[in-house]
């Protein structure tokens, strides 16, 4: 009886710590590039299609074969309660980290990004929840009040038009750092973005105009009104590039990092990465490392970890340990996409090399007495 309610016991903590792990999986570096996204592109928002529907603005995701492309703005029917906190790029150390959106009570920390609609790069005007009903910022939104009802005006959002900078830190990049409003947003529970968002992503990723090496940042499908739907009405075009497009100097193969990025909030998005603790619940440690670590122990010149930590966004990323030497920095943030670091080899003890023992002094054997002549008798 022991025995079974030990076994049910561990099983009900390994449950547990996976789902704490799943709920966060969604807040970390998925995909590391060396090339910066281009400027978010210029275009008008979509009337809002119906009451409940909440605002996710445009960004640019990566393709491993072809680049940045454009992932329309939508509107998309929001969870009773949630705020959307849009995903964006951070740079470190050489490469630019995309750390993805997520869904909360509150809104966290998205790079200082001005993606504009409400998302002036700290919080969100353009709404809020009363209750079960969500009522809309018509000073910041698009919304036709004549079929939505729950409205408001707020003409204190200061709207920011000039900035259409992609990214966060590095040269030309946001100079932003978390506010205590958004650094207390990443302690709550976090719920990965819909299915329908993950599908409209997907879909303009199949669409080569998406491209930036085609559009040159100026997509044709800015926006639409529902998630998935690039064509028809409510399909809103840019008015223009944030910025003149520069085509980057290296191809998309060249472009993507190998090693992953330092984390953003709390759980990695692969196995082998091990988050630190102060922020969120930790999880389970790379078996790689803690390998490596005891192999390094019993060697006597012993080799210590390095710490990296994301300059982009201290108070939201983690360290990330590897075992491996100091070597030129690298980078990896979610997606979802990124590769599996690659684990160094433990190093190797030095052969302990150990003198010959001296061969032992060969003394001569002592002469055996003659025996004595015995008396006659």
């Amino acid at each position: 009886m022991k025995m079974h309610r030990s076994v049910r016991g561990l099983v009900f903590a390994v449950t547990m710590l996976s789902l704490v792990a799943a709920s966060f999986a969604q807040i970390s570096v998925g995909i590391s590039v060396r090339v910066a996204p281009p400027a978010l592109p210029v275009y008008e928002q979509p009337v809002c299609p119906g009451p409940g529907h909440m605002w996710t603005p445009g960004y640019w995701a990566w393709n491993d074969d072809a680049g940045y492309y454009w992932v329309p703005g939508t509107w998309v029917v929001a969870p009773v309660g949630l705020l959307w906190t849009p995903g964006y790029w951070g740079w470190h150390e050489g490469v630019y980290g995309w750390h993805r959106g997520y869904w909360g009570p509150h809104i966290g920390f998205y790079g200082g990004v001005n993606y504009g609609f409400g998302y002036g790069g700290v919080g969100f005007a353009g709404g809020e929840w009363r209750g079960r009903s969500f009522y809309y910022n018509t000073a910041v939104v698009h919304v036709d009040s004549v079929h939505i009802t729950n409205v408001y005006v707020n003409k204190t959002v200061i709207v920011n038009n000039e900035s259409h900078v992609a990214f966060n830190g590095g040269h030309g990049g946001v100079a932003a750092r978390p506010t205590h409003e958004e650094e207390m947003a990443e302690h709550e529970h976090h719920t990965e973005p819909l299915a329908a968002q993950t599908h409209h992503e997907h879909l303009a990723s199949q669409n080569k105009q998406n491209f930036a090496s085609a559009n040159h940042g100026r997509p044709a499908v800015a926006a639409t009104a529902k998630p998935g739907a690039f064509s028809g009405k409510g399909v809103v075009a840019a008015k223009s590039a944030g910025a003149p497009y520069k085509a980057p100097a290296m191809s998309p193969k060249q472009a993507r990092a190998s090693t992953p990025a330092a984390k953003h909030a709390a759980t990695p998005a692969k196995a082998n990465n091990k988050s630190a603790p102060p922020s969120h619940p930790s999880t389970a440690p790379n078996k790689n490392t803690t390998a490596s670590k005891k192999a390094n122990s019993s060697h006597p010149n012993n080799v210590s970890s390095k710490k990296v930590q994301n300059t982009a966004h201290p108070n939201e990323t983690h360290a990330t340990k590897t075992s491996a030497p100091p070597s030129k920095p690298s980078h990896s943030a979610s997606q979802p996409h990124q590769s599996a670091p690659k684990s160094s080899p433990s190093v190797k003890p030095v052969a302990q090399h150990q003198s010959a023992p001296n061969p032992q002094p060969q003394h001569p054997s002592a002469p055996k007495a003659t025996p004595k002549p015995a008396k006659g008798r």
